[in-house]
């Protein structure tokens, strides 16, 4: 009967690439300690330093018949352990920067639509206080504001003179400024 705990790491890769599950276990027993010290050195976290271990020697296993050992077993093993990190730290970062970006976008679709509410509230309010004037001043000013008329044109339309106009305009806006305060009647000013 054969003790594998007495076979080389030559011996042992030999009698894995042709299936031997016993041999394949003693290598797993042999390094999975100082693979996963070495690997936990670099990650400080228990399970990632498990996952990386135990992904490397299920592909060791999956991969037995096709392995060409060119070095030293523990060289090897300790290589693939610190590509694997290497591997997994840029998945990492990768995946910071998604979630960052996601983040940024998120806060941005957020800060547009808290923008949007506000200007939908102001425009509703604006729309109650333009309702609340008098009836003709309210028709004069929206024929100024929001169908762009010159004063000549609306007193021509409605048949009165423009310094009624240029007064019903100047009152409304007195009003508005009053209601609505001054960040308001700078809109309708520079319209």
């Amino acid at each position: 009967m054969v003790t594998y705990g007495g076979l080389s790491d030559q011996e042992l890769v030999s009698l894995l690439k042709h299936g031997d599950r016993l041999a394949f276990t003693q290598i797993y027993d042999r390094y999975k300690y100082l693979l996963y010290a070495h690997a936990f050195k670099r990650l400080r976290n228990d399970e990632e330093s498990e996952d990386l271990i135990h992904d490397l020697f299920a592909t060791l296993w999956n991969r037995r018949e096709t392995f060409e050992l060119k070095s030293h077993l523990q060289g090897y093993l300790y290589t693939a352990v610190r590509n694997r990190i290497f591997k997994l730290l840029a998945h990492k970062d990768i995946e910071s920067e998604y979630i960052s970006s996601f983040q940024q976008a998120s806060e941005q679709s957020s800060n547009i639509t808290d923008y949007l509410v506000r200007e939908n509230q102001m425009a509703m309010r604006i729309e109650k206080e333009i309702a609340a004037l008098p009836p003709k001043m309210r028709e004069v000013f929206e024929l100024s504001r929001k169908h762009n008329l010159s004063h000549k044109e609306i007193a021509e339309q409605l048949g009165i003179s423009e310094q009624t106009v240029s007064r019903q305009v100047t009152n409304a806006l007195k009003i508005l400024k009053t209601k609505l305060g001054l960040l308001v009647y700078l809109v309708f000013l520079i319209r």
